[in-house]
């Protein structure tokens, strides 16, 4: 009985283990599975926070498809080379060798393409940027360039700085994705992606931890070399300062005794003459000592003396701004072809038109010979007076070419009216005839030449053909012709228009010019009033 019990007794207690142990089991295999949860969340957040733009792990992709793709260009190569030496090949292995060729040459083109990647494709990330030259201050006007220097050296340590910053957080970064994959690999040793990963960050950590003792020693030495030029900078300019302000005393010397010696020459200086010779003497004097300080200050300064040459030059083209403006003006109508020598022109100023020839074009001024043209004989109502116009008038005032680009022809237009009752349509018919008759030469010509300007200027009307308007107006109908004329002889062919126009309406009964003229009606039917009768004086008698 005891020996049952005692087995009994035995068996349950080897169950409470049994289930101990299985518990304890579960509860560490939840264990490791909680952790292994959060290692993969941590890693996943920190390589979700990884941008996406960054240079370095653009630059290591680059190099690592670079090296793949060399390796896959050797293979191909040795398996041509061998295919190549075949002597009786088959047919699978002569297309096995066409298509390794064609796969070759699509290598070359990509390795072509990142060659920079070929070898040490980080130097031109940790290169120190290019330190120029240092301005010489040796004047007023250096200080600027130094201050403007100084803010470039400045920008570009800032830069290359961010560099350095963005490498060494990328190495933080895969550091500490690294930890957490051996931690991983840890708990999770069968698992082979984690270990592809693990050996793929450990290529990476490899190549960027050299690269960054490389940029750490480089970026140290590109600061000291900086901070040796901003001192040797700030030197110079304080130097400079010195300078100026021995140069502002004696130049402030100078001037108290200018104000003085004016003083006591208009306290004491009667006579009017003199006192204006010494006040102008003595303002020559101030101004030629100040420049002979100034002179002698910078002399040894060349840029210098451009650049107060400069200013001195900016003055007089202010003081001859016309005379500059009339230069600029002849440049541009050289360089434009806006006009040239032989145009006819026409120039507006101050309400007056000048209509004439260039007969030469100078650096300062156009010279015009003016004609009889339509313009004289409306307007001036003389002609024939060489004109000189300032080349600087192109800014300001209007002008106009009448044979512009080899375009010799204008259009020119006669109006004149017939009565309402007239046959107006064949008023227009015979203008229309006429002006067609004697402008189609320069009709034909015109056409020509607009053709040729398409591929210089935007014109959409090309109609060259004679145009003909009727309007009412109040004292008849107007009818105007327009038609193209040589542009040195408009009123030759006017007259000529004009008087055909006018013979040939007066041969027609139908068609009467009209002018503005009044009528008198006059209706007898209308009663007068009565008026009184006149009174008349009697006649005086003289008697003898």
């Amino acid at each position: 009985m005891s020996r049952h019990l005692f087995v009994a007794l035995f068996l349950f207690f080897s169950g409470m283990l049994s289930v101990a142990d299985t518990q304890y089991e579960s509860n560490a295999s939840v264990s490791s599975q909680g952790e292994q949860h959060t290692l993969r969340a941590a890693l996943q957040k920190i390589e979700s926070k990884e941008t996406e733009g960054n240079v370095w792990t653009k630059i290591y992709s680059n190099y690592q498809t670079y090296q793949k793709l060399k390796s896959k260009e050797e293979r191909l190569f040795k398996e041509n080379y061998r295919l190549k030496r075949l002597k009786h090949p088959t047919a699978e292995e002569e297309e096995a060798y066409k298509k390794n060729g064609i796969a070759l040459q699509t290598l070359k083109g990509k390795l072509e393409l990142l060659k920079e990647f070929e070898q040490d494709p980080f130097k031109r990330v940790i290169e120190p940027p290019h330190i120029e030259d240092a301005p010489e201050v040796g004047n007023p006007v250096g200080i600027l360039g130094a201050i403007s220097y100084k803010k470039k050296l400045t920008e570009q340590q800032k830069k290359y700085e961010a560099a350095y910053q963005s490498l060494l957080k990328e190495v933080e970064i895969l550091k500490r994705r690294y930890a957490l994959l051996e931690k991983l690999s840890a708990l999770q040793p069968e698992d082979r992606q984690i270990a592809v990963k693990k050996q793929a960050l450990r290529g990476e950590l490899d190549t960027f931890g050299p690269v960054l003792e490389i940029f750490e020693t480089t970026k140290e030495v590109y600061n000291k070399k900086l901070e040796e030029e901003k001192l040797k900078l700030d030197a110079e300019v304080e130097q400079e300062y010195e300078k100026m302000l021995k140069i502002a005393g004696v130049m402030f010397v100078f001037l108290l005794l200018f104000l003085l010696i004016k003083y006591l020459v208009h306290r004491y200086m009667i006579n009017k003459d003199s006192y204006y010779t010494v006040n102008k003497a003595a303002n020559f004097v101030f101004l030629t000592i100040l420049v002979l300080v100034l002179l002698f200050a910078y002399i040894e300064n060349v840029s210098y003396m451009v650049t107060v040459i400069g200013f001195a030059s900016a003055g007089i083209a202010i003081a001859m701004k016309d005379w500059f403006m009339s230069l600029m003006g002849w440049w541009v109508i050289v360089i434009g072809g806006s006009i040239h020598v032989g145009d006819r022109v026409k120039f507006v100023r101050n309400g007056m038109q000048y209509v004439g020839d260039i007969v030469d074009i100078s650096p300062l001024r156009m010279t015009m010979q003016e004609d009889v043209t339509l313009t004289s004989f409306t307007d001036n109502r003389r002609s024939g007076r060489i004109i000189f116009i300032p080349n600087n008038y192109i800014f300001t005032d209007m002008v106009a070419n009448y044979s512009h680009a080899g375009l010799k022809t204008v259009w020119d237009g006669i109006d004149f009216a017939v009565t309402f009752d007239s046959n107006v349509a064949k008023a227009v018919s015979i203008a229309k005839e006429v002006t067609k008759k004697y402008s189609k030469g320069y009709t034909d010509i015109t056409r020509k030449q607009l053709n040729k300007l398409r591929s210089h200027y935007h014109i959409k009307n090309t109609n060259v053909e004679p145009r003909i308007f009727s309007f009412i107006e109040p004292h008849g109908m107007v009818i105007s012709a327009w038609y193209l004329t040589n542009a040195y002889a408009t009123l030759t062919l006017r007259s000529k228009i004009s008087m055909e126009i006018i013979q040939r309406i007066q041969e027609r009964e139908d068609i009467e010019i009209a002018y503005p003229t009044q009528s008198l009606f006059v209706n007898n039917s209308i009663p007068r009033p009565d008026l009184p009768p006149l009174e008349t004086k009697p006649k005086e008698t003289h008697e003898s």
